[in-house]
């Protein structure tokens, strides 16, 4: 796992101070936003008061938050939520019912809407760190250093399978609940034969256990391929495949892509299984080495027709 940036614990620290000084302002002058907007104060200005008291109070939370924000996210989650509501609630008072006049929305765009981008983007990174099964560890540079060690659903020793002298594409897809993973494995059952014939045998790599992978390939006809259950992806950072960037992962392209294949392709969504960050991609391996590598470009892509497959190999032989 990289080092996370330093950017968050900055805003986070801009959004306590900003928060306790709001609050101390409430408190201490509870008539003045009122005034401002042309609003009549509240007949009991101790609850608008209490308002300022539970802003300030989390303007302390963000500061402790802003040591570690990928260990004290909770507290990030809980001011994303209220700023979120909080639009929404005004929205509710002063377009449908009246209640409130506009000029009230100048609190919405500087207690709120000016946080929902590094609010939201600092939890995007929280899950992605979270989600890493490598998050503890940082890259590690071999298999035998897994500490769950993937396993094939043939029985046989992976150190073996590797080096054995059979040519074989290693096709690795994302987690099992992915649409395009499972347009993957439509395709590998619609291309079976013709990429056997170029002398590859087929192994399909995933990050579910290996009861989870036997279904899974039953569901798409591939009961006689051998799969790898490889939970931590340690296989998949062998072949040097990496985790996707938020545009990779969810660009437009991958968006209009998805509708496409769950809804009118029928392939739908799933459980989230794994790694979701992780990218697949396909790798032709004989005696431990690579011989040709195809590397997904976004989440869309893991699986290169027989054609493309031969070339390759032609190319690199």
């Amino acid at each position: 796992m990289s080092k996370p940036p330093n950017w968050p614990s900055i805003i986070l620290k801009l959004a306590a101070v900003y928060n306790i000084l709001w609050g101390a302002w409430v408190i201490m002058f509870p008539g003045h936003l009122f005034e401002w907007t042309g609003i009549a104060p509240p007949n009991y200005p101790g609850i608008w008061q209490c308002v300022g008291m539970i802003v300030g109070v989390y303007g302390v939370g963000y500061w402790c938050a802003s040591y570690d924000f990928l260990r004290h996210w909770p507290v990030i989650l809980v001011g994303f939520l209220g700023k979120i509501l909080g639009p929404i609630g005004f929205l509710q008072k002063s377009a449908i019912t009246g209640a409130l006049p506009w000029s009230w929305g100048i609190t919405i765009l500087f207690n709120d809407l000016i946080w929902w981008w590094p609010f939201g983007v600092m939890l995007y990174l929280t899950f992605k760190h979270h989600s890493d099964p490598w998050k503890e560890e940082g890259d590690r540079p071999g298999l035998s250093q897994s500490s769950i060690e993937p396993k094939l659903s043939s029985g046989e020793k992976l150190d073996d399978f590797l080096i054995s002298d059979q040519k074989r594409l290693f096709v690795f897809i994302r987690h099992a609940g992915c649409t395009f993973c499972r347009e993957t494995l439509a395709k590998i059952a619609a291309q079976w034969k013709q990429i056997e014939s170029l002398g590859l045998q087929i192994v399909v790599v995933h990050m579910s256990s290996i009861e989870s992978g036997d279904r899974m390939m039953k569901n798409y006809q591939l009961s006689d391929l051998v799969h790898v259950s490889d939970p931590e992806c340690t296989l998949y950072r062998h072949v040097g495949f990496k985790r996707g960037t938020f545009l990779q992962l969810f660009g437009p392209s991958v968006w209009w892509k998805g509708f496409k294949a769950a809804i009118l392709g029928g392939y739908g969504f799933g459980k989230l299984e794994g790694d979701g960050f992780q990218l697949g991609g396909s790798v032709v391996m004989q005696k431990g080495k690579i011989l040709a590598s195809f590397p997904c470009a976004n989440a869309t892509t893991s699986f290169q027709s027989a054609n493309e497959i031969s070339s390759s190999l032609a190319c690199n032989l």
